[in-house]
């Protein structure tokens, strides 16, 4: 146990999340993702939080209201029926439900700490239309500590200064200000047990299932602590004093039911936050919030979403009828990867090549040339270019001015061509701010076997392209093929700052920098962005991306060559791999290399997926980053081959804002061999 002064101290940090949250809040609610006309009376000073922030607290709004209203409509017929809110900070519920005439023979019990059921006694009591919403009769506003632990009391509503730890005072108190054990309670926990030591809230979860026989439990926390996420948000909680405490105990959604019900609660339903938002939330809705500001973090909104449940618990017939109930149909169903047995180790690379960036792109010049551009880092946009050099002594990276006409994108791509450089298509400034201009880069080096960044110069030029080309667009793929005598890029799917995801496709001659049309047939592939396209038999294979709706997808469509042109033909995987997007992908020998990358319908995080392009056998190859002293997130990296029997692959960049927890990317390159892979594995042998 904790000693006096250290557990004040904590109590204190955690009593300061509160007021993060209402903040946050009122920002999404100002950006019109929720209606509510009181939180504003409970900051002192609004701000405008950044759109993944607002997104992240719609969706906490959302699933407790779901819940809350379940309980109101399966309990409506009942005499009276009550709502318990622990921690309740300065939750604006019952101010929300009064408004709505939606409390008829309903109480609210709130519940914190004496010094924030002061400062909320304060807020409403200096606010008029708080004021007034308290029902007549019996109102006592008390604001001096020693006048007891109900700070406001109403008719309908009780504001009580107590630490919910203590089991036998918040009884006592409880049933004093008028609840009735016997009557239906919905009892909500919205970010608050978990701050307590695990068996403290095990306490808590267990003498409300005793007191309380006719009940509803709601508790919105955080889960998957072991994986890079994971560890960044376990990170930000002890940097604010206010560790999290039973999600290392209970990791999992499947924990956290088990808990429940080992606690003395009937039944009891749990899901991640991406289930309740593709399951319980209406399309309509879904597409009304997508659209309410301009948005392109995706990967960190999946991942917030992966790492906090909603969950009831149910005791009695009655309140049983409020469980969650997830859509038989929805677009995101549970699916737990098949894992083999060989696991591939990622090691950081050689030397000291500090590369860190989000959103880049990178092409493979020559051996050992690696030239970045683009993307974002800790201090903005990265400017003109980074070269990684490899010598006897490993890695090095250097900084490059481009010379000539450049400039700053993010999620770009950038194809090597063999003999003069690479090109650069697309990419954005904002998700307001698509980039049509396309680049060529001309290295001086290319012929040399020594790389020296002293004496190596860059060249840029913009191409001037003839022909209807495809719309300004970012998060796309473009591939090097060869048509009849002559190359082409290929430019296939990424988002526009109007369409979310696209399905077209584009060819530019590069011998007359024309955009030309060739025909093409067969089953085209769906809409996507953030997918992976590699060339393979004088065609390509696209796979995986994020489609409309945001949903990921799984399927693998390859491009082939006919006489005439190309003719789309959709893979059959056997067995069908995890849906995701934003990951990376090499074709080897007969066989697609799918690295890294977001899912959302499995737990722990995406390793390597290997696909067998001519059977279309699959396998899932789970990654050893026990050697990467960081959190290693795959997602919005490069990744390039750096042999050409394909045994060592280097993956630079990647990571992301962690939602409210900070940025996090990786700083210097990892390598993963693919030897043990390639000899072990029987679908890769060829």
């Amino acid at each position: 146990m904790m000693n006096s002064r250290i557990k004040q101290a904590v109590d204190a940090a955690v009593q300061g999340t509160n007021d993060s949250s209402v903040v946050s809040k009122v920002s999404a609610a100002s950006q019109g993702y929720f209606h509510d006309d009181f939180l504003q009376h409970f900051v002192c000073k609004a701000s405008r939080r950044a759109p993944l922030i607002n997104r992240g607290y719609y969706v906490r709004w959302k699933a407790v209201d779901h819940c809350v209203k379940q309980f109101l409509h399966v309990t409506e017929t009942c005499a009276r029926r009550q709502i318990l809110s622990l921690g309740a900070g300065f939750d604006s519920l019952y101010f929300r439900l009064h408004a709505d005439k939606a409390l008829e023979r309903a109480i609210v019990f709130e519940v914190d700490f004496p010094d924030v059921a002061r400062r909320k006694a304060d807020l409403i009591n200096g606010t008029s239309c708080l004021k007034d919403a308290l029902a007549d009769g019996d109102l006592s506003a008390q604001t001096d500590s020693g006048a007891g632990p109900a700070y406001v009391s109403s008719a309908q509503y009780y504001l009580l200064g107590l630490d919910v730890r203590d089991e036998k005072m918040v009884e006592k108190v409880l049933t004093a200000a008028g609840l009735q054990l016997t009557c239906p309670t919905l009892l909500l926990s919205e970010v608050v047990l978990t701050y307590m030591e695990t068996s403290w809230s095990d306490a808590v979860i267990g003498w409300a299932a005793r007191m309380l026989p006719q009940a509803l439990f709601v508790m919105y926390e955080q889960i998957c602590p072991g994986d890079p996420f994971g560890r960044v948000m376990q990170s930000h909680f002890l940097k604010l004093n206010s560790k999290i405490h039973a999600l290392c105990q209970y990791p999992d959604t499947a924990a956290q039911t088990q808990r429940f019900l080992q606690k003395g609660w009937e039944k009891c339903v749990c899901m991640d936050i991406n289930q309740f938002y593709f399951s319980l939330l209406a399309e309509v809705e879904r597409k009304r919030v997508e659209n309410l500001e301009p948005f392109d973090e995706f990967e960190e909104w999946h991942q917030k979403c992966s790492h906090y449940f909603i969950l009831t618990a149910s005791n009695g017939s009655l309140t049983s009828q409020a469980l969650l109930s997830p859509s038989k149909e929805s677009p995101i169903p549970r699916v737990v990867p098949e894992l083999e047995a060989l696991s591939l180790a990622a090691q950081p690379v050689a030397g000291t090549p500090c590369v860190e960036g989000v959103g880049m792109a990178s092409s493979l010049l020559g051996p050992g040339l690696l030239l970045l551009t683009g993307g974002y880092g800790r201090r903005g946009r990265n400017t003109g270019a980074t070269v990684l050099i490899r010598d006897e002594a490993g890695w090095k990276c250097a900084r490059m001015e481009l010379d000539g006409d450049g400039d700053v994108r993010i999620y770009h791509t950038m194809t090597a061509v063999p003999g003069w450089g690479a090109v650069v298509v697309g990419g954005r400034r904002s998700p307001l701010n698509p980039i049509d201009s396309i680049l060529s880069i001309t290295c001086s080096d290319l012929g040399s076997d020594q790389h020296d960044p002293k004496t190596m110069q860059l060249s840029v030029q913009r191409m001037v392209c003839t022909g209807k080309g495809p719309k300004p667009r970012w998060r796309h793929t473009t591939t090097l093929l060869n048509h009849g005598d002559r190359s082409f890029l290929f430019v296939f799917g990424g988002c526009t700052e109007r369409e979310p995801a696209l399905a077209n496709a584009h060819f530019l001659c590069l011998e007359n920098k024309m955009w030309t049309d060739i025909p093409t047939e067969g089953c085209f592939p769906q809409s996507r962005h953030s997918h992976s396209a590699c060339a393979c038999g004088g065609g390509l294979v696209i796979f995986g991306g994020l489609g409309r709706g945001g949903v990921p997808l799984g399927d693998a469509v390859l491009l082939k060559p006919t006489r005439a042109g190309f003719r789309w033909e959709r893979l059959s995987l056997q067995p069908a791999l995890v849906p995701r997007y934003s990951h990376s992908a090499h074709v080897i020998g007969e066989n697609l290399v799918v690295v890294g990358g977001v899912w959302l319908q499995a737990d722990s995080v995406p390793g390597i997926a290997v696909i067998n392009l001519t059977t279309g056998g699959s396998i899932e190859i789970s990654m050893d980053t026990s050697s990467v002293p960081w959190p290693l997130m795959l997602h919005s990296f490069c990744s390039e081959l750096l042999d050409s029997d394909g045994a060592e692959l280097i993956l630079i960049g990647g990571g992301g804002n962690c939602f409210s927890f900070g940025t996090h990317l990786n700083t210097h390159p990892v390598v993963l061999d693919l030897r043990p892979m390639l000899q072990n594995t029987p679908c890769l042998h060829h």
